[in-house]
């Protein structure tokens, strides 16, 4: 299987400035971090609907943020923002009933230290949006194509760090994500029959985990841990005939899962520029609700990330993950239908500031998705995505970008 894109942004100007605020709004040290910012982008995009028959459209992206900071005591930091999108393509994606494309994005964070052994971080992600890169949360695709329609992705995140002696501590956490798809209704007229957006891909995932952190030396943390997923699909639509001729047809809930993890790592600090951090281990995976139990079984877990800064405003970041993802993708063979993705992510980014105005980025990813049952079990997937973007601030209120991004 293949899927392939390829998408240009020509050029985007943008103006920032800092705006007042209330006072209620200001900060521990008397400073207003109200920010306030503007981008216009123009683009061309080959393949709008990120399919082999391809809709090439130029356009152009109207994208207004607002951000800000308040710590009324240093215990205690809240953050917010709010990211709007107004993308107009000279030709009408797949889908839309008009040529706009609207994103809007609202992201919050606490961060409270009760005592220099114990703190508590809350964060929460909202996004309303088309792309698979913007209503995804984490380092995985479950789909590859842009979805039209107010879909809905919520990430919520809550860790409770603590030092319980000089050489002990731990961290438990909990974090819960949620989709919901425009698109509804299961198409009975096609053989097989077609299952909607909303039928294959909404769902509410929790999972908690909980870590000991031991420490092996000044910089170096070793991790023990185990975590605990359940993952529900609500779309309550008919999304596949029963291969095992027990019903019908299977709802989305045929997919329901629950995967249970054990692993060990390392947070290391090299030196003040160099940090890295590995968990590894295994999981087991039951799809308790599917007759045939395609995926059922163990797999490995690997999350891997570090972060380099060579030079200061520099840096380089890179990690691999390897997990079970949701897919988009269903087929019924003889035995059972596509339950799930066994996913492969590598992804790194460079930023580097050229001069004190100038500054560029890099980012890459690859993602290769393996799919467990169903007449698509034993094919898999392979995503390219590349970005790059140079920067030029004329003023502290005004500055120019040009982006390139492809994807395959």
């Amino acid at each position: 299987m293949n899927k392939i894109a390829a998408s240009v942004g020509l050029v985007a100007l943008s103006a920032t400035a800092i705006q007042a605020v209330p006072p209620a709004f200001t900060s521990a040290d008397g400073t207003k971090p109200w920010t306030v910012s503007a981008t216009l982008r123009g683009f061309y995009d080959d393949n709008i609907n990120t399919v082999q028959t391809k809709q090439s459209s130029f356009g152009f992206e109207v994208s207004p943020h607002i951000g800000g900071t308040w710590s009324p005591d240093p215990t205690l930091v809240l953050t917010g923002s709010y990211l709007f999108s107004a993308k107009y393509y000279d030709h009408k994606p797949f889908g839309n009933t008009d040529k706009w494309d609207y994103t809007h994005t609202f992201n919050a964070e606490l961060q409270k230290a009760f005592s220099e052994r114990y703190s508590i971080r809350v964060s929460d992600s909202f996004v309303i949006g088309q792309e698979p890169d913007v209503i995804r949360a984490g380092n995985s695709f479950s789909t590859f194509q842009r979805i039209p329609g107010d879909n809905m992705r919520n990430y919520g995140a809550i860790n409770l760090d603590g030092q319980l002696t000089r050489l002990l501590g731990f961290e438990a956490g909990y974090a819960n994500a949620y989709y919901n798809y425009a698109a509804h209704g299961t198409d009975f007229s096609t053989d097989p029959i077609t299952a909607s957006s909303s039928g294959l891909l909404d769902r509410l995932e929790n999972i908690f985990h909980l870590d000991s952190r031991w420490t092996v030396q000044p910089e170096t943390i070793g991790i023990v841990g185990a975590q605990f997923r359940d993952v529900n699909y609500t779309g309550d639509e008919d999304i596949s005939v029963d291969p095992t001729g027990r019903t019908d047809f299977l709802k989305s809930d045929s997919r329901n899962f629950r995967e249970y993890y054990g692993y060990v790592g390392a947070d290391h600090t090299f030196n003040p520029q160099l940090t890295t951090s590995l968990r590894v281990g295994g999981r087991y995976t039951d799809f308790y609700n599917d007759p045939s139990g395609a995926g059922t079984g163990w797999g490995p877990y690997v999350n891997l990330s570090a972060r380099w800064t060579y030079l200061p405003n520099s840096y380089f970041e890179a990690g691999l993950t390897e997990d079970i993802a949701a897919t988009d993708l269903v087929a019924a063979n003889n035995t059972s239908i596509t339950s799930s993705a066994e996913t492969f992510v590598l992804y790194g980014s460079v930023h580097h500031q050229f001069t004190q105005k100038l500054t560029g980025s890099l980012t890459g990813e690859f993602q290769n998705s393996d799919y467990n049952g169903g007449s698509y079990g034993g094919s898999s997937d392979q995503y390219y995505l590349l970005g790059v973007n140079l920067a030029y601030q004329f003023t502290p209120h005004f500055s120019q970008k040009s982006a390139i991004i492809m994807i395959n």
